[in-house]
């Protein structure tokens, strides 16, 4: 039985989350169910969607959203914040060390073929420096509770990690649907995160960029699925939402083209990945980058947050290696563990891996948004023989881990409250005055019962996630 995040192991109710059971057992009979409604109908009329690439149904839909909030008490948010810290400063260090002496390479800490044949690492970037030295600005770390003793890193996102906007939304709509519950808990503001991040952004621009520097959020345009998220932050962070038009490159500097005419940008936070930012440098057939930004970029002019080449830290098969990148880097011990994991490239690791299919969870080393996987208990036989091939046909292309039992969180089903499976994304900020992260993050619900993927595109939803001033 999964360990509940309400109930614990089913000896009582936690601590964090007695006055909310107070509440629920207070409230009216249909509420929640009323609330849900109510919200379903406030995010339809703000256009909150996301797209579904290869969906001919539905080309937007709702994220589902669930009332009931997922709570941290103050004690286990501080550890958590710790190890959060501790894990992207390690990863900013590992990225700067690879692109420069490659010291962690020379030492065994990571395989350089590993680095060297990934297809994230960026020949572009090697010998060169990003303004202030800062190569992931925004990390999203996406972590699983197993029991009482803690959280697990499933996985890392420093390329374009997205979800934060749904954060900041669901936190307005429990304000808007619960206010008297807000009365009660001492729940910690996420709202100031745009703020953190402006300041972290203004931060990391160049050197000579000014107290005032120039910060564009850059799309892809509105056929991408996180369209929405980009226009939002982009509106809470009082900046331009561009696309590739409305920028060029002349004498090494990039441009803004407005209506009072060329405005020079500082900071580009980029939504974009590495292989269409600029059709000179990466793909020549890509529309949606600038030609020429990564001459602006490699001579210092401009900013880009995420640094380019930063894909290599979240690779799957890379992170089987962070406890070893921190111990390096650091010379601590991590403060949050990884989920064991099997490396499909060593023989033994592949070995037992076929050899347990059906009882492991497989990954592509590059795949995201819950695609690219195998859950083997939730698995056909002809599924499972399928990826058998693959494994055998390509095994550095995956690695492998247990099928969790990830703590479940009361969630309304139906009108009534039911558990189901949770993970938690929290979002880390790096500037050069520090790393730091927002007091909360996305919490994940998988809603079909028994369900370990919680993904959006798959069909999970999102809860509001409170983390406790005391």
């Amino acid at each position: 039985m999964a360990f509940d995040e309400m109930s614990g192991d089913g000896g009582g109710i936690r601590a964090s989350y007695r006055g909310l059971a107070r509440w629920l057992e207070d409230a009216p009979e249909g509420l929640l169910q009323a609330r849900s409604r109510q919200a379903e109908l406030f995010f339809r009329r703000m256009g909150i969607t996301f797209a579904v690439y290869g969906d001919a149904e539905s080309a937007e839909r709702l994220i589902p959203f669930d009332v009931v909030p997922r709570i941290i008490g103050a004690a286990e948010w501080a550890g958590l914040e710790k190890g959060l810290v501790q894990r992207v400063s390690a990863m900013n260090a590992f990225l700067s060390d690879i692109y420069g002496k490659q010291e962690c390479l020379k030492a065994g800490v990571v395989p350089a073929e590993l680095i060297l044949t990934n297809p994230q690492y960026a020949p572009e970037m090697q010998g060169r420096r990003p303004p202030r030295d800062i190569w992931v600005q925004i990390a999203g770390v996406d972590l699983v509770r197993t029991g009482e003793d803690g959280f697990y890193v499933l996985e890392d996102n420093c390329r374009t990690p997205s979800g934060v906007s749904y954060m900041l939304e669901n936190r307005e709509m429990m304000m808007r649907l619960f206010p008297d519950l807000f009365a009660d808990y001492p729940v910690r503001p996420v709202e100031t995160y745009t703020d953190m991040l402006l300041a972290s952004l203004r931060a990391s621009a160049p050197v000579g960029a000014g107290s005032d520097p120039t910060i564009v959020v850059l799309t892809p345009g509105p056929f991408n699925s996180a369209y929405y998220e980009h226009s939002f932050l982009a509106d809470k962070l009082g900046v331009e939402l561009v696309e590739g038009r409305d920028l060029f490159v002349d004498d090494g500097k990039v441009y803004m083209r407005t209506t009072e005419g060329q405005q020079q940008v500082d900071v580009i936070y980029r939504r974009i990945d590495d292989a269409f930012l600029d059709p000179l440098t990466f793909r020549p057939d890509s529309a949606l980058g600038v030609p020429g930004l990564m001459m602006a970029y490699e001579a210092g002019t401009v900013t880009l947050a995420n640094a380019v080449g930063t894909g290599v830290a979240d690779d799957k098969a890379v992170y089987t290696y962070m406890p070893e990148i921190i111990r390096f880097f650091t010379g601590e011990e991590p403060i949050l563990n990884n989920v064991p994991t099997w490396r499909c490239r060593e023989p033994d690791a592949l070995k037992h891996v076929l050899a347990n299919l059906g009882d492991l969870v497989v990954k592509e080393v590059g795949g995201s948004g819950g695609y690219g996987m195998l859950v083997g208990p939730a698995s056909t036989k002809a599924e499972i023989e399928s990826f058998r091939k693959k494994l055998i046909n390509d095994p550095d292309d995956f690695i492998a881990q247990p099928t969790l039992a990830l703590s479940t969180a009361p969630t309304l089903d139906k009108g009534e409250l039911a558990p189901r499976h949770v993970d938690l994304r929290p979002f880390v900020l790096s500037s050069p005055e520090g790393v730091k992260v927002a007091p909360g993050g996305l919490t994940r619900v998988a809603l079909k019962p028994g369900s370990l993927v919680v993904n959006s595109s798959q069909g999970g939803g999102t809860k509001d996630t409170w983390v406790l001033d005391v």
